[in-house]
């Protein structure tokens, strides 16, 4: 059983605890719920935006403790100041330090569109990240069938939000649904932990066209978007670079400018 796995069998009995304690009409009364929300595809495109999701993780599986100390508010206000396009909030208690009370604190702070990031199994998480008052919805290919992946996305595009498919491999890519509008590729080999950017640089040509490409996991310097680029990747998700820093958002600030220096 290797970690996604693992997660996965977690997440379905949180997931029950969850909904009994929160049904879905209560959190359909929640003050978010019926926010218009942000598109994340109009902020990755704006043209004085370069491109990033900036993203707000405590820990993970493959780093344990990443940062400890760092404020929601802090982090993810510096990171809008700094350029980002839009935020990523790990929700994900277990294996990520997350919490829902972090993605509602990062939407009590920023306009810009914000990513649910976590592991997505029923359609009840769906109406939590808009309970919580996420604009996107991450769909993991590799735990999802096909069908639940068109089903999961219709139903987030019915709420109003974007999707965000992962995948890691040309397998994983053949589930794509027209419901989703945005496709990730993970550079992260989930069995070794090991990340290679040569991941996305395959399968971007497999991706096709109507779907804004970004990358995932692995971005630790600006020549690797500017190469990314090359190969159609409009936005790169990026955390560990940020967060492992004392001053995250001064971290994404120094990158967006060195970016855009290379770049102008």
């Amino acid at each position: 059983m290797d970690i996604l796995e693992k997660i996965v069998a977690h997440k379905r009995q949180e997931v029950a605890d969850r909904q009994a304690v929160n049904p879905t009409k209560m959190l359909e009364q929640s003050a978010h719920f019926g926010r218009k929300t942000v598109s994340m595809v109009e902020h990755l495109r704006q043209p004085s935006k370069v491109g990033i999701i900036a993203e707000f993780k405590r820990k993970s599986p493959s780093k344990g403790i990443i940062n400890a100390e760092a404020t929601v508010a802090d982090v993810t206000t510096g990171y809008v100041q700094a350029g980002a396009s839009g935020l990523s909030v790990l929700t994900d208690t277990t294996f990520f330090g997350g919490f829902t009370a972090d993605l509602i604190e990062a939407r009590a702070h920023n306009a810009c569109p914000i990513l649910r990031k976590d592991f997505i199994i029923d359609e009840y998480q769906i109406v939590e990240a808009k309970a919580m008052g996420a604009d996107m919805i991450l769909l993991i290919a590799r735990i999802l069938t096909k069908q639940e992946i068109d089903q999961f996305a219709r139903f987030a595009n019915q709420l109003g939000m974007e999707v965000l498919l992962e995948v890691h491999n040309e397998e994983e890519l053949s589930k794509v649904s027209p419901f989703v509008q945005i496709v990730g590729v993970n550079n992260r080999n989930l069995a070794t932990f090991e990340t290679s950017i040569d991941t996305s640089k395959r399968l971007a040509g497999l991706i096709p066209n109507e779907f804004l490409k970004i990358s995932e996991s692995g971005i630790h310097h600006v020549d690797v978007i500017t190469n990314l680029r090359s190969f159609g990747f409009e936005g790169f998700l990026i955390g560990e670079q940020f967060m492992q820093s004392d001053a995250p958002g001064q971290a994404c600030h120094d990158f967006i400018q060195t970016l855009k220096s290379k770049t102008n």
